[in-house]
């Protein structure tokens, strides 16, 4: 092409270019990770998104799991003060208090006047851990990361990059970073997927310790398990309470039996879900 052919083209070039240009999606901006509580990394952009009002349950709303809550606290103010502090694995039944016990901890210390961050990573993400701690890293603020519902299947190979992340290889973990992590599995595997590597290894103990040793670089082992039928009646009598509902003390409980009884467990979701419906049904707000 001629250089007179060039000049005639070049303006619609441009026109072109800068149509692309407005069409393009403005980039994601990162949110200051100096000015909010909580915080949910976004895999897509790359990005931080602020959580300006995180939702939880008061601290002393938690029934039955007294140990775990202050086993976790005593862990986690070590670390909101400025000490090394145990990452920490919250595994348990379905519906005990495991993520509402991490938020109620970490709510309780910004009453307490630390400046402490929350940030949520998505178990999908997870091969984004190394740039998140990276970015972190470098914010002179303690934060929190935190995965909900942390479980591996037969065929996934990403626990093997999440072992190295936890202990932050040669260079070790940040110091103003600690990750909390939720799961239903102690060891975050199936039992089914333990057995098949017991029954096919060549050296079977080297195998299954590998396996395990994922769930090892957890300092704190925190378990939680369904409750009795008394401590299950508490939580329903502190929300009555608590939220002031016009019904009888006895009444509720004979409700709430019937409610776990249809649910087929007795734990503080289920308790939570019994007083949301019984709201709903007086025609209350909470």
């Amino acid at each position: 092409m001629d250089t007179k052919a060039m000049e005639n083209i070049a303006p619609y070039l441009s026109r072109i270019a800068d149509a692309l240009d407005r069409l393009r999606p403005p980039l994601a901006e990162q949110a200051d990770l100096f000015a909010h509580e909580g915080y949910i990394w976004e895999a897509k952009t790359k990005v931080f998104h602020a959580i300006n009002s995180i939702e939880r349950l008061p601290l002393d709303s938690l029934k039955g799991i007294q140990q775990q809550r202050d086993t976790l606290m005593a862990n986690t103010r070590a670390f909101a003060e400025g000490r090394r502090a145990n990452n920490a694995l919250l595994w348990g039944a379905r519906g005990t208090g495991k993520s509402s016990i991490l938020k109620a901890v970490h709510g309780k210390l910004i009453e307490d006047g630390y400046n402490i961050g929350l940030v949520e990573i998505q178990r999908e993400d997870l091969a984004d851990l190394p740039l998140v701690m990276k970015i972190l890293s470098d914010i002179e603020r303690p934060f929190i990361l935190f995965c909900d519902d942390l479980a591996f299947e037969q065929d996934d190979i990403s626990y093997k990059s999440l072992k190295a992340v936890l202990e932050g290889g040669l260079s070790g973990r940040p110091r103003n970073l600690v990750f909390y992590a939720t799961s239903n599995r102690r060891h975050l595997m199936p039992r089914q997927m333990m057995e098949n590597e017991r029954s096919s290894a060549i050296n079977r103990s080297e195998t299954t310790e590998e396996k395990i040793s994922l769930s090892d670089r957890f300092g704190l082992w925190i378990g939680f398990h369904s409750v009795d039928q008394e401590t299950y009646l508490d939580m329903i009598d502190w929300y009555v309470t608590h939220y002031n509902l016009p019904i009888d003390k006895e009444e509720a409980q004979k409700q709430a039996l019937s409610w776990a009884v249809g649910r087929g467990n007795r734990s503080g979701r289920s308790a939570f879900q019994f007083i949301l419906d019984l709201a709903l049904r007086l025609k209350i707000d909470i």
